[in-house]
């Protein structure tokens, strides 16, 4: 750990204490402004454009951090390198693959990793059936339909140069697993779907008023056809899933990628937020699909000419605030090696009170790594092979905890939109190898990259470093209460109770 303190073991935990740790410029914030040039993005890296501008204001840039993390357990998945999606069920967490089964690759397919004891996680199996350990296919997206007992992870194709796979086509598909009772350690192939489109991300959403009935709102980002795909999965036990609606834009100011990346939806099932890279973060009406229409029409919201936008850089993922009028977005920048570079990617808070004209009110990095200042002193080969990006959010009312790549695990208070401030921070020490470093995230200096979605269970955060593998810690700090409440909670689902 970097300069952490071993701390008393609680509930019979083993426990090591993450403290907020000093650089040369911790800084608490990167704060409020609008016009700042910063990059243009891709999903897999971004085109930089003019990194100039002014850069955000600094607050208390030698001050600590008001948080920190409690280290609880650690499981370093075979020190494979290039782990991915993660869920999270019961006793048990899965994880997913970034690259394939190719030569070279040890331990390819999905990781189950018993949690019983959150101080001692361990792996006690790897789902390898169908393409999830095949050459050139990844098992980047993991869910759990807890209405339905299953593990759905998606597989496709990757890249042999940014994922180190095998450049052999691979058919997309969802596969679902029965985790049910004991199967939960040893999960079951029970069904497998193959959408239309090439899908990369998806969003789960579990029916609040029907435990038995789910959806799959499935992002298919290519450059013609359909932007978004809704799936029901109800009968996928027995091999019956049915595509229910599909969405497309033209924007009538089109950027270099306007391609829909991810999105979440309202509890409710209302509500969808997108984001969509270059062209924006706006909202979609989906309230047919959640009441069952037998023709659900998915409706947009905000105009197609007046998303949310900012300069160059578009949104990777967006997730509602619960019981306040705020999105937050993040953007997901590689190193130079993959199009992007120094200052890399943002976090935002976007009011949706007029959902016809969502309107940004802050923007939001990590000091030094995201000031463009900083970048001024960065060596090219840092530069090209890292990143200290946003990636993938989880938040409460108040708290938001967002893996950013290099920088580790971060918590920004969002109390006040217009200034979110960072109130902790988790950067792990890296193992010393590992079986696959990351082409463009880690194969250069730097070895932390923090990378799912953060997965609240019992007031405890699951979250997966691409190359470190698989961390369970505690949030000490402002509103450590609406953690300490929270029974589950993830960002790419709609399950959870964080809050009204």
């Amino acid at each position: 750990m970097r300069r952490g303190s071993v701390s008393p073991t609680p509930l019979g935990w083993r426990s090591l204490r993450q403290t907020s740790r000093r650089s040369e410029r911790p800084g608490r914030l990167l704060g409020l402004t609008l016009t700042v040039v910063l990059l243009s993005f891709a999903c897999t890296g971004g085109l930089v454009v003019a990194p100039g501008g002014t850069p955000p204001a600094t607050r208390g840039e030698f001050a600590e951090l008001p948080g920190s993390f409690v280290l609880i357990g650690q499981e370093p998945l075979f020190e494979r390198g290039m782990n991915a999606g993660l869920a999270v069920w019961r006793d048990f967490a899965y994880v997913g693959n970034r690259t394939d089964g190719s030569s070279g690759h040890p331990h390819p397919g999905i990781l189950v990793v018993t949690v019983e004891d959150p101080g001692a996680p361990e792996v006690v199996g790897e789902i390898r059936r169908l393409h999830v350990a095949d050459p050139g296919a990844t098992s980047r997206e993991l869910r759990i339909w807890p209405g339905g007992e299953l593990l759905i992870a998606l597989t496709f194709g990757c890249d042999a140069v940014l994922h180190g796979c095998a450049p052999d086509l691979v058919r997309p598909s969802f596969s679902f697993y029965d985790i049910g009772g004991d199967r939960a350690a040893r999960p079951r192939f029970v069904s497998e779907y193959q959408p239309q489109g090439q899908p990369h991300k998806f969003y789960l959403w579990q029916d609040p008023r029907d435990r038995g009935r789910a959806l799959l709102f499935v992002s298919t980002p290519t450059p013609i056809g359909e932007n978004l795909l809704v799936v029901d999965i109800s009968g996928a036990r027995s091999g019956r899933v049915r595509e229910l609606a599909t969405w497309s834009a033209e924007f009538p100011d089109p950027g270099p990628d306007d391609a829909l990346h991810s999105l979440s939806v309202s509890i409710d099932g209302r509500r969808a937020y997108l984001a969509h890279l270059t062209a924006g973060f706006l909202i979609l009406d989906t309230s047919e699909l959640a009441r069952g229409a037998e023709e659900p029409q998915i409706r947009t919201i905000t105009p197609l000419d007046q998303p949310a936008r900012w300069p160059g850089v578009g949104p990777h993922s967006a997730v509602k605030v619960p019981g306040r009028d705020l999105v937050l977005t993040t953007d997901e920048v590689y190193g130079r090696s993959a199009g992007g570079g120094c200052p890399w990617g943002w976090g935002r808070l976007i009011s949706i009170a007029e959902e016809t004209s969502p309107e940004v009110i802050s923007e939001f990095g990590v000091s030094p790594y995201n000031d463009l200042s900083y970048c001024e002193g960065v060596s090219s080969e840092r530069d090209a092979a890292a990143s200290f990006s946003s990636h993938n959010p989880t938040v409460t009312e108040h708290l938001a905890l967002i893996s950013w790549h290099g920088a580790g695990l971060q918590a920004f208070s969002t109390e006040d939109p217009a200034a979110p401030e960072r109130v902790a921070e988790f950067l792990p020490d890296p193992l010393l190898t590992v079986a696959t470093e990351d082409p463009p995230l880690s194969s250069g200096p730097d070895k932390v990259v923090m990378w799912s979605y953060p997965i609240i269970l019992n007031g405890l955060i699951y979250v997966v470093d691409v190359r470190n593998g698989l961390y369970v810690l505690e949030y000490e700090g402002p509103f450590d209460e609406e953690l300490a409440e929270v029974s589950f909670l993830e960002g790419n689902s709609n399950l959870g109770d964080a809050s009204p």
